[in-house]
């Protein structure tokens, strides 16, 4: 690897656990039997595009969700089942990452969107009793609000220029294999970090 300067790191898989097999049986339990044509972990239908790229807000993804699913749930049902996959920060990864950004500039790159948001920083003030997670970085970008999101090449890029950063110094970590070719595209040095291991295995 060469030198790095700057590391960009994803959110889910690597500071918080998400399991998306508890959102597959949330909806399943709710009657959506077809729910991986919406969603998985490396792919989203046009609406869950638009949703994690704030083409919509979350009262037209809970109507148009409605519409497409067939199924009729309230708000509140689809907010708690898309939320089922969140669970939580494990501390020792957060000091890791303090640890980290005393080394290099560190920024946060995340596929997510408002209702996601809303839930995981709750759950985060709930773990850690500290306020924002968004703090840990230089920025911490997501997807809804920066218009864009992995593994598409473009918002790599995109990154990139807003942050004045060089490709070549800058390291992005990932639990995806879909985001991290999109990264490589973009010119970027790579780590998919695959469970069982965690950021605490990295040598960095």
């Amino acid at each position: 690897m060469k030198k790095i300067k700057n590391i960009i790191f994803d959110l889910g898989g690597i500071f918080i656990d998400i399991d998306f097999l508890q959102t597959e049986k949330a909806f399943k339990a709710l009657g959506v039997a077809n729910w991986n044509k919406f969603y998985t972990q490396s792919t989203a239908s046009a609406l869950f595009e638009n949703l994690e790229t704030g083409k919509i807000t979350p009262e037209e993804f809970y109507e148009n969700f409605r519409k497409e699913s067939g199924v009729a749930l309230s708000d509140e049902q689809i907010r708690d089942a898309w939320i089922a996959m969140l669970g939580t920060f494990p501390v020792q990864r957060l000091r890791w990452l303090q640890e980290i950004k005393k080394r290099y500039n560190i920024y946060l790159y995340s596929n997510t969107n408002l209702i996601h948001y809303i839930a995981f920083q709750k759950i985060f003030r709930d773990c850690t009793g500290e306020k924002n997670f968004d703090d840990y970085f230089i920025k911490a970008h997501y997807s809804h609000e920066l218009g864009v999101r992995k593994p598409y090449p473009e918002s790599f890029i995109k990154l990139l220029y807003i942050e004045n950063l060089n490709a070549n110094e800058t390291l992005f970590i990932d639990d995806t294999a879909n985001n991290i070719e999109g990264a490589k595209e973009a010119g970027l040095q790579t780590i998919l970090l695959l469970p069982p291991k965690t950021v605490l295995d990295l040598d960095l």
